[in-house]
């Protein structure tokens, strides 16, 4: 039962990261490196308190972290990302499943077109010249709640025998 609780403590304090990673893109169109490695750090207890084998568990984690970070560099070179971005995807990478991964990177992109398209709009309004600044973070923790919320909270309470 301890277990389950620092299961459920684990999830909680990713969803509260995720919370401040998106205030801070708002409020400073940056996420800080101590958050993206604090959720990158998590991820080996979160790994022991849902009991994940070494192989082929922890080793197709690490697998999804890198082809993401992989993928997501190529975006940042190409100044499509920010970095703080590529890190806070990379550090989620660790957390989430593969499908459910798949599916936060759905929600992400959609959330991310309608903010875009919103903040575009306000920049367009405003007359503003300068580059628009997407808070991106906003969008990427959106699709980590989303999946904390319907995938790994669930699995949780099901491991726990909660119904």
């Amino acid at each position: 039962m301890q277990t389950e609780y620092f299961h459920y403590g684990l999830l909680v304090c990713l969803a509260i990261a995720l919370l401040v990673a998106a205030f801070t893109d708002i409020r400073r169109r940056q996420i800080d490196n101590w958050l993206n490695a604090g959720i990158a750090l998590a991820a080996p207890l979160y790994w022991w308190a849902s009991g994940l084998s070494l192989y082929p568990g922890v080793a197709l984690q690490l697998a999804i972290a890198v082809g993401a970070f992989a993928v997501l560099a190529g975006l940042f070179a190409m100044k499509m990302m920010g970095g703080g971005d590529v890190k806070l995807l990379t550090a989620l990478a660790l957390w989430v499943p593969p499908v459910p991964f798949l599916q936060l990177l759905i929600v992400m992109a959609l959330v991310g077109g309608v903010l875009t398209i919103v903040m575009g709009a306000w920049h367009f309004m405003k007359r503003q010249r300068d580059r628009l600044a997407v808070p991106y973070g906003v969008a990427i923790a959106i699709g980590g709640l989303w999946v904390l919320g319907t995938q790994l909270m669930p699995d949780a309470a099901k491991a726990a025998g909660v119904q």
